[in-house]
């Protein structure tokens, strides 16, 4: 049987994986007022195999960081203790846990905010009201700019919430510097109209994102910090004229500290000849990056084997395939069929449907 190149083993800084499939960071709205909850023991321990890495679901690092229903923090003493049986859960399947960390900045509204204050951004420029796929349409409140002087604190956010993370037993952690959440509203133009040392210049632009890696690496060591990025995305109004020059001027900042990895976000699916491909444009940050490089956006099995393969990515994620087929590795090892996701259960709050009830291959698992 020839060799199935997502499910060799690789090296990954200190840590041995044994396949690279990766399960990619999923927002579950299940973590009942911010605090991660015992059903996700079992959601992240059925998806967890022996040396695979997991990535949690984006996880907020302060009480201005949410922006949907029910998503875990890791800012409180009840949030960490929360998390460690999750964690070691994962852990005594062999398993490898990043705890992904984000702020939404501008992507939520009063409700969501401590006091029913503005949520905090680059920019006081809100985001026009978005259509679902389900068509439902959701608003945003006008957000408050920063002050410089408050940036500082923000950073220092992100910093004690990975400090929380080590201390709850993860491996380690990602910022989540992606899809048009609070590092990207500072890094792509369309979104950050700053006149201070934070605005302007892509060097500006970047200042805010690096400062707070930078802060993570002196907190708990580069060699436990990844980081999320989709230069060529554009959600929630969060695009930039020059991705490219935006993603390799990250990557080789991002080599400076020496981090772990980059996990980074292909652009669209594009419609080629009447079906739906991925682009593959990061080759040329992949080739900048020194540390592991993931990729995420659309990938099946036999995409994910062609680019691990040709050395296009050290790593891939997923993320729908993964939350449907918790033992995905297992599948692709078979080729198996794969169970279907269902989006109407990705976001409610059910502790069991459309959570822990995807079916694995043999029912006795």
């Amino acid at each position: 049987m020839a060799e199935i190149a997502l499910l060799t083993p690789y090296k990954m800084g200190k840590f041995d994986l044994s396949h690279r499939v990766v399960l990619a960071p999923l927002t579950r709205s299940r973590s009942y007022g911010n605090v991660p909850q015992p059903h996700a023991i079992l959601y992240y321990s059925q998806r967890a195999s022996k040396g695979g890495l997991l990535i949690t679901e984006a996880t907020g690092v302060s009480d201005t960081a949410q922006g949907y229903p029910e998503t875990p923090g890791i800012w409180t003493k009840e949030q960490v203790e929360a998390w460690k049986p999750i964690v070691k859960a994962v852990h005594d399947k062999g398993g490898l846990f990043f705890c992904q960390i984000w702020h939404v900045g501008r992507v939520s509204s009063y409700g969501y905010q401590p006091n029913g204050q503005a949520p905090i951004s680059s920019t006081d420029r809100p985001i026009p009201a978005q259509t679902h796929h389900d068509g439902t349409v959701e608003e945003y409140s006008t957000p408050r700019r920063l002050r410089t002087d408050e940036i500082a604190h923000v950073v220092n956010d992100f910093r004690l919430a990975a400090r929380n993370a080590i201390e709850a037993g993860f491996d380690g952690i990602e910022i989540h510097g992606a899809h048009g959440y609070l590092l990207e509203q500072f890094m792509k133009d369309s979104a950050n109209d700053r006149t201070d040392e934070y605005g302007g210049s892509l060097e500006n632009r970047c200042r805010f994102a690096l400062e707070v890696i930078e802060a993570i690496v002196d907190e708990i060591g580069a060699d436990r910090v990844g980081i999320r990025l989709s230069p060529f995305a554009d959600y929630v109004e969060a695009w930039d004229s020059d991705p490219e020059a935006l993603g390799l001027y990250m990557i080789q900042a991002l080599n400076k500290f020496g981090i772990l990895y980059c996990h980074m976000v292909e652009p669209r699916m594009a419609i080629v000849d009447g079906r739906r491909e991925i682009p593959h444009r990061l080759l040329n940050m992949r080739n900048a990056f020194n540390g592991t490089f993931i990729a995420a956006g659309g990938y099946d099995r036999d995409e994910g084997n062609k680019v691990v393969a040709e050395g296009y990515t050290d790593l891939v994620a997923f993320g729908r395939l993964f939350l449907a087929n918790p033992d995905l590795p297992k599948r692709f090892e078979l080729n198996a069929t794969l169970n279907k996701y269902d989006r109407s259960t990705f976001y409610t709050q059910d502790p069991v449907v459309g959570y822990t009830d995807y079916p694995f291959l043999e029912s006795s698992a």
